[in-house]
């Protein structure tokens, strides 16, 4: 048994070592499998110890499968799923939609509303007045529907030309408002006003009805002057002059006939 022993040691060292990196990356497919008969000194040497022999258990064949995605590693992207609704489905909703299918109609909402929304901000530029015509624009999509032919077109180009078409009407009803509103402020503003130019208008008024005022008669002219400059009522004229009520009104209705005369006045 020591020469056994002996022996085997023996043939162990003159074995030369092999590289680490050659056995780290020895090909499986280049290298037969080890069997118990390719090693009789080591199971000789276990037999010695008393060291049971483990059963060989051959390597399994390499799969042909394709191995699980890694981290790095390129993955292979699903085909999308056959529930995702075409865009072609938006006309086959929009026809439910004439029938009052409510669940429909916030499909084809979904669907229409970005491109509705996108029409009318390139059209209006502001985003308040885009999201208010967005609103009308799918109420009308609602209310609309069963005049929707899809053989005259897509319901995209039918939603983008309704969304055009009240984008263009709000921009008109936002003008007009906004005249309705500078006009308001033009009449509002002051006027300009020439001081030297309604005094001497004022000056040449003033000349014609002391020239008209003298062409009167001394009663007339008192009578309309005490009425019209003093601020008198016609009883009060009458007391003043001592005159009968009657008389004084007829002498300030004849001065004002020759006046209007006078000046000119239709």
């Amino acid at each position: 048994m020591p020469d056994l022993v002996h022996d085997i040691a023996r043939h162990h060292d003159a074995r030369p070592p092999a590289p680490r990196h050659h056995a780290a990356r020895r090909d499986p497919a280049r290298t037969p499998h080890r069997t118990p008969a390719a090693r009789p000194h080591v199971d000789a040497l276990r037999a010695h110890r008393g060291v049971p022999r483990r059963p060989f258990r051959a390597r399994p064949a390499a799969s042909t499968a394709p191995s699980p995605a890694r981290w790095g590693t390129l993955a292979p992207v699903p085909a999308p799923s056959s529930s995702t609704p075409e865009t072609g489905s938006v006309e086959e909703h929009l026809l439910l939609v004439a029938g009052g299918d409510r669940e429909a109609f916030g499909l084809v909402y979904d669907a229409l509303a970005p491109l509705v929304h996108g029409t009318a901000l390139a059209v209006l530029r502001d985003p308040d007045h885009a999201a208010e015509v967005t609103q009308e624009v799918m109420v009308e999509v609602w209310r609309t529907a069963p005049r929707f032919e899809p053989a005259r077109g897509s319901a995209r180009a039918w939603a983008a030309t309704l969304a055009h078409r009240r984008a263009v009407d709000r921009v008109r009803s936002v003008q007009a408002q906004r005249r309705r509103d500078q006009a308001v402020l033009d009449a509002d503003a002051p006027r300009p006003y020439d001081e030297v130019a309604e005094e001497v208008e004022g000056n040449l008024e003033a000349a014609r009805v002391r020239h008209c005022l003298g062409g009167l008669t001394d009663t007339q002219r008192t009578a309309v002057e005490l009425a019209y400059y003093g601020g008198l009522s016609y009883r009060e004229v009458a007391a003043r002059l001592g005159a009968a009520l009657p008389t004084v009104k007829s002498r300030i209705r004849d001065g004002l006939l020759r006046l209007r005369d006078c000046l000119g006045v239709s």
